[in-house]
C-alpha cells in the first residue's frame, strides 16, 4: 500500500506541476494578471478549480466548484466545448449575470476548453483588464488555445498511463509569472519658479507609465501626473523646497497603479535668494529597504498584501491600528492577521481590489478589546478608513483613523450592514448589502429566476426585494378560480390579512383592481390610500403601500403587496423596477405551478421504477434507502438494486445527473440495463461497459454514475466496478471502517471506448458494505471528503457491541438527512451485511 500511495503522490504532483505551467503560459499569452484551471472531479457534473494563479484562495473559494449544469462561462466552456470571451463587466453582465452579480468589478476575461483524445478534462480561465473591443483580445485568446491545447495532449498522456485525470482536493494557490527582472527605475525633472516652467526627462514618462503628450508644464500638471492620493500635499512640498526647506527623507508616492514610488526634492542652481531652482527624482525603489524606510516616517498605516493575501510589509501607524505587532502581521495572510477584517462585506472590497483596476475605499470597524488608542464609536468598536491601490504585484493599502466618524449618521448603516453580514458564505455573494445599487435587479432577478417553489419565490421577494426598498410588510395572493387566495404574509399584524383571502374579482379592493387593471397601484401614505378606498380596513395609521399585479405572458398570476412603515414617495425609476420585478416574480410563481405538476408526475414515475423488494439471499442481509431533495425539482435520478446473479447477488448503486421527469426515467432505463446484463451472467466490467454505450446510443443528454458489485455470498469474494461513483464504505466486524480505494472509469454516457476495471475485495462474515450516493455526503461549502468522513465515523459507530440491526443503522446513516428541512439533492443508500451462523440481525 505504501509504494502504491508513493505513486500516486508522486502522480499528483506531476500533474499539479503540469497544470501550474499550463496557467502561468495561459496568464502570458493572454496578458492576464490572474488565472486557473478546473478539472472534472470524481463527483459526476462537478468541476474543482485545481489551480489558482494570482489571486488568493480564501477570498475566491465561492468559485472553488462549478456544477457543469450552471449558467457560468465555466460551465459552458467545459460542457460545450466552446471558448468563452468577456471582454469586459458589461459584457459580463449581459451574458452571465450571475457572475457579475457575485463579482460585480471592471475586468475581463477568457475560458477555453481543455481537451486531449476527444476527452474533455476541464477549462483554462484567465482575468484581465477590460478591452473596448473583442477584435483587442482575439490574439490573446488564439495563443491561449493553443496552451489549452498543449495541455489537453499531455493531460490525455497522463490519463492513459495512470489512474485517470481528476481533481478532488482543494487549489493550489501559487503566484502570477514573474515577468522578468525587476529594475530600479529614475525618472528627474526640474523646476524654475521664475517662470513657473516645469522639464521632465523621457524616464519619468517611462515610470510613471503615461506620456508626455498633453502635459502642460506646470507644478500642478506635475502633481497630478506624478501621485494619486492628494497633488496638493507635492505642490507644497515643491514650495517648500523652493523657499529653502527641503523635506529630509524621500518622500512616498502612489502613482496611478496604486504602486508605491520614492520623491526625493533639492534645490539647484546659483540663485542668491529663494525661490530656488528645484530638481527632483522619482525612484522605483521595488522591494528592500529604502521603500521601507521612507513608508516607516508616514504618520498614516501604510502596509501591502502581495496577491495571494499575504502582508509584506507593514509601517508602525498601520500595525498600531490593526492592533498587531509588525511581526504578527508580516508573512501572514490578511484575514488570518486580522481576524476581524474576515467578514464577507469587506471581502467584496478586496476581491475588487485585486480583479479590478480601480482603487478602493471602504470603513471598517475594529472589534472593542484590541491594543491600542483609537476612538470607539456608539457600536464599541473602532472606524477606520481603509484605502486600497491596486498595483501589478499586489495591494498597496492606507489605513487612518475616523475619530469620531463613528457617531456621524453616515456611519450607522454601514455598521448594521456589516452586522448583519457576520456570517461565512460559500457561494458567490448575491445579496443586496455588497451588490452596488446598479447591479440591484440583477440580483434579484437571478434569485428569483432560481426559485422553483411558490414558498421559494415568496421567500427571495421578502429577502431581497423589501430591504432593496425599505419595505417592510409583505402580501403575495395567487389567483385560483377567479378568487385571490393569500399564498404568503410576513410583516402584518396577525390575523389582518384574512378577511381577505379568497376575495373575488368584483371586489373593490387595490389588490384586485391593480390585477385587473393590469397596472400598479402606488399610495404614498395610508390617508391617500384611505382616501381612494373609502372604509378599506387599515393596519397602521401611516405608511406607503405599493399594489403590483402579478402577470405573466399576459395570463393573470396574483397580486404583490408591499408596505412601508412611514409615508414615501415612488420615483419614476423605482415604479419602472418594481413593475419589472413584478413580472419576474409572476413569472417565477408560475414556473412553480408547472413545477408541482411535474414533480407529481416525477414523484408517481420513480415510485413506480424503485424496488419494491430487493433480491435476497440466506447469508446476505440488505436495507436500502432513498430520500428525494427538497430544493428545485426534488425528484432525481438516484437509485439502488440487488439483483440476482447466479448463485450470488450483484448490489448496485447509481445517480443520473439532473432532477425531474427526464432524470427519473433515464435512471428507469439504466436500471432495466443493468438488471439485463447482470441476467445475462456479464462481468462486472462488462456490465458497466454495456449499460455505457446503451445510454450513449439513447443520447438523452446525460451521464450518470454508477458501482456494481458482485458478491458470492459463500466465500465473501466481491468483484466490483466504478463508473465515476463515490467510493463505497466497509465496516469490518471489529468495527473499524476504511474507505475503500476502488479503481473507476468516467462517468456513464460520455466515452463509448470507456473502461471499467475490476477490483476484488473480500466480505467478511458479519461485515458491511455501505454504496451511497453524492447526495448522502455533500453540504454546501464543506468539501465531499469531509461528508464521507463523517459517514465512515457513524458507520463505525453502527458496528460496536449492541448495534442496532442492519435497518436501523440504514435510518442511523440517514437521520440527519431525513430531519434536514433543505436537501440540495436526492439520496440513495444500500447497506450488505453477509450474515453468519449465529447472525441474529432481524
Amino acid at each position: 500500500m505504501t509504494g502504491s500511495a508513493e505513486l500516486e503522490d508522486r502522480a499528483l504532483q506531476s500533474l499539479a506541476a503540469l497544470l501550474s505551467g499550463a496557467v502561468a503560459d495561459a496568464m502570458r499569452a493572454a496578458r492576464g494578471f490572474a488565472g486557473g484551471v478546473y478539472l472534472r472531479s470524481s463527483t459526476p457534473g462537478l468541476l474543482r478549480l485545481a489551480v489558482l494563479a494570482g489571486l488568493p484562495g480564501k477570498l475566491f473559494r465561492p468559485w472553488w466548484r462549478m456544477h457543469m449544469d450552471r449558467p457560468f462561462p465555466v460551465a459552458d466552456a467545459h460542457r460545450l466545448g466552446v471558448e468563452v470571451l468577456l471582454t469586459d463587466a458589461t459584457e459580463t453582465m449581459r451574458r452571465y449575470p450571475q457572475l457579475a452579480a457575485g463579482l460585480p468589478f471592471q475586468f475581463g476575461s477568457l475560458y477555453v476548453p481543455v481537451v486531449g483524445a476527444s476527452t474533455p478534462f476541464g477549462v483554462l480561465t484567465v482575468l484581465r483588464p477590460p478591452a473596448s473591443d473583442a477584435t483587442e483580445v482575439l490574439p490573446d485568446r488564439d495563443r491561449m488555445t493553443a496552451v489549452a491545447e498543449e495541455l489537453g495532449a499531455a493531460l490525455a498522456t497522463l490519463d492513459k498511463a495512470g489512474p485517470g485525470v481528476l481533481w478532488d482536493g482543494e487549489p493550489m494557490c501559487t503566484r502570477p509569472p514573474a515577468e522578468g527582472p525587476s529594475s530600479r527605475c529614475v525618472g528627474g525633472f526640474t523646476w524654475d519658479p521664475a517662470d513657473g516652467t516645469v522639464m521632465a526627462d523621457d524616464a519619468l514618462w517611462t515610470l510613471l507609465g503615461t506620456s508626455r503628450e498633453g502635459f502642460a508644464g506646470t507644478p500642478e500638471a506635475l502633481a497630478r501626473a506624478v501621485t494619486r492620493d492628494d497633488p496638493r500635499l507635492l505642490l507644497a512640498a515643491l514650495r517648500e523646497t523652493a523657499a529653502g526647506r527641503p523635506p529630509p527623507h524621500p518622500l512616498p508616492v502612489h502613482t496611478a497603479d496604486g504602486g508605491l514610488r520614492l520623491l526625493e526634492l533639492w534645490t539647484s542652481g546659483a540663485a542668491p535668494a529663494p525661490p530656488y531652482r528645484v530638481s527632483g527624482v522619482v525612484v522605483d525603489p521595488g522591494p528592500g529597504p529604502a521603500a521601507d524606510c521612507a513608508a516607516d516616517l508616514l504618520p498614516e498605516g501604510v502596509f501591502a498584501v502581495d496577491r495571494l493575501g499575504l502582508i509584506t510589509y507593514a509601517n508602525p501607524r498601520a500595525a498600531e491600528l490593526l492592533g498587531r505587532t509588525r511581526t504578527e502581521l508580516l508573512g501572514r495572510p490578511l484575514w488570518e492577521a486580522v481576524p476581524w477584517l474576515d467578514r464577507p462585506a469587506y471581502e467584496d472590497h478586496l476581491r475588487g481590489a485585486l480583479i479590478s483596476p480601480d482603487p478602493v475605499q471602504f470603513q471598517v470597524r475594529r472589534p472593542r478589546g484590541s491594543r491600542d488608542e483609537v476612538p470607539l464609536g456608539r457600536t464599541g468598536g473602532a472606524w477606520l478608513s481603509l484605502s486600497v491601490y491596486p498595483g501589478a504585484s499586489g495591494l498597496t493599502c492606507k489605513i487612518v483613523s475616523m475619530g469620531r466618524a463613528a457617531d456621524t449618521a453616515e456611519a450607522t448603516p454601514f455598521d448594521a450592514r456589516v452586522e448583519a453580514e457576520e456570517t461565512d458564505v460559500d457561494e458567490p455573494v448575491t445579496g443586496l448589502p455588497t451588490t452596488p445599487p446598479q447591479y440591484r435587479p440583477i440580483v434579484l432577478a437571478i434569485a428569483l429566476s432560481e426559485a422553483v417553489t411558490a414558498r421559494q419565490v415568496s421567500e427571495v421577494v421578502m429577502r431581497e426585494l423589501l430591504p432593496a426598498f425599505g419595505g417592510r410588510r409583505l402580501a403575495i395572493y395567487l389567483l385560483q378560480d377567479r378568487r385571490l387566495y393569500l399564498a404568503w404574509e410576513t410583516g402584518f399584524p396577525q390575523g389582518f390579512l384574512a378577511p381577505f383571502d379568497g376575495v373575488g374579482l368584483d371586489a373593490k379592493l387595490p389588490g384586485v383592481e391593480a390585477l385587473t387593471g393590469g397596472r400598479p397601484l402606488y399610495f404614498e401614505s395610508m390617508q391617500q390610500l384611505a382616501a381612494t378606498y373609502p372604509g378599506i380596513p387599515m393596519d397602521a395609521a401611516e405608511g406607503a403601500r405599493a399594489f403590483l399585479p402579478l402577470i405573466a405572458s399576459g395570463r393573470p398570476v396574483g397580486s404583490c403587496i408591499l408596505g412601508f412603515d412611514r409615508s414615501r414617495g415612488f420615483s419614476t425609476e423605482e415604479r419602472t423596477v418594481l413593475t419589472a420585478l413584478a413580472g419576474l416574480i409572476a413569472q417565477a410563481l408560475e414556473r412553480a405551478r408547472r413545477y408541482d405538476n411535474e414533480a407529481a408526475l416525477a414523484r408517481g414515475l420513480q415510485e413506480a421504477l424503485l424496488p419494491h423488494r430487493l433480491s435476497a439471499h440466506p447469508l446476505v442481509k440488505t436495507a436500502g434507502r432513498y430520500l428525494p431533495g427538497t430544493l428545485g425539482m426534488d425528484v432525481g435520478g438516484d437509485w439502488y438494486d440487488v439483483v440476482e446473479a447466479g448463485d450470488g447477488l450483484a448490489l448496485v448503486i447509481g445517480d443520473v445527473q439532473g432532477h425531474g421527469v427526464q432524470a427519473a426515467a433515464t435512471m428507469g432505463q439504466l436500471r432495466s440495463a443493468v438488471r439485463a446484463f447482470t441476467l445475462g451472467d456479464h462481468s462486472p466490467d462488462e456490465v458497466m461497459s454495456g449499460t455505457n454505450r446503451l445510454l450513449i446510443g439513447l443520447d438523452p443528454g446525460q451521464f450518470a454514475s454508477c458501482c456494481y458489485v458482485r458478491l458470492d455470498p459463500v466465500t465473501g469474494v466481491a468483484r466490483a466496478a466504478r463508473a465515476g461513483h463515490p467510493q463505497p464504505l466497509l465496516r469490518h466486524p471489529d468495527g473499524r471502517t476504511e474507505v475503500l480505494d476502488l479503481r473507476g472509469g468516467v462517468v456513464l454516457g460520455v466515452d463509448p471506448q470507456a473502461r471499467y476495471p475490476v477490483t476484488d475485495l473480500l466480505l467478511e462474515p458479519d461485515a458491511v458494505l455501505a454504496l451511497y450516493t453524492d447526495g448522502l455526503v455533500e453540504r454546501p461549502g464543506t468539501d465531499i471528503d469531509e461528508g464521507i468522513e463523517t459517514l465512515r465515523t457513524t458507520l463505525s459507530r453502527a458496528g460496536t457491541p449492541g448495534s442496532p440491526s442492519l435497518s436501523r443503522a440504514a435510518d442511523l446513516l440517514t437521520a440527519e438527512a431525513r430531519q434536514a428541512t433543505e436537501r440540495p439533492d436526492d439520496i440513495a443508500l444500500l447497506l450488505t451485511k453477509r450474515r453468519s451462523p449465529n447472525d441474529s440481525d432481524k
